[in-house]
């Protein structure tokens, strides 16, 4: 699918500032993508559709969680981990987009997952970084993400667990599982 013509079905689900964030996510995942030998097209698609479901009805996306999605664990930890296997979900079915790697990579742009392909880290730290983010940590992370992909995704797990933790808040399972899969994949390097 052209860009032109995803952005022009993801347009009216955004505000105008989502809109403006990715336009930057997808710039920044084509850039990534680019530099560590992941298909374009598909970094692109998934960056276009990564917030496809952000601002859906909340109870919408729960009851489809608890009728269609086979995580259910989701319902536990708040609604902003929602938007991103709903969406997926959302995409395959209203826009036709079937490709699996994709729509793993729109499902798992938020918590990550043990054992992320490279499109998957490509799309979380697009996500992450791109050009419109500004909050703490972010700089050493666009840092980390011009040697190393996943330098720059460890970082940026331990910064959001560490504002979790501050907050007092959950840590999704699988977040905390990413971590260890890429420290533990990190150890096996040296």
């Amino acid at each position: 699918m052209e860009r032109s013509k995803a952005l022009e079905i993801v347009k009216p689900h955004l505000t105008a500032h989502r809109y403006e964030h990715t336009l930057g996510v997808i710039e920044t995942a084509v850039e990534l993508a680019e530099r560590v030998g992941v298909n374009k097209q598909k970094a692109e698609l998934a960056a276009v559709f990564h917030d496809y479901a952000k601002f859906r009805d909340k109870n919408e996306m729960r009851q489809l969680v608890k009728e269609s999605l086979p995580d259910k664990l989701i319902l536990e930890y708040g609604s902003e981990l929602l938007h991103a296997p709903c969406g997926a979900y959302y995409v395959e079915h209203e826009v036709g987009i079937t490709d699996k790697e994709t729509l793993d990579a729109i499902k798992y742009h938020t918590t990550g997952r043990p054992g992320m392909t490279l499109l998957d880290k490509v799309l979380y730290l697009a996500d992450y970084i791109e050009p419109g983010r500004d909050f703490p940590g972010v700089a050493e992370v666009r840092e980390l993400a011009k040697t190393s992909i996943d330098e720059a995704i460890i970082q940026a797990l331990n910064n959001t667990m560490i504002f979790l933790l501050k907050r007092r808040q959950q840590i999704f399972p699988e977040t905390l599982a990413t971590y260890n899969d890429l420290i533990k994949d990190r150890k096996k390097e040296k």
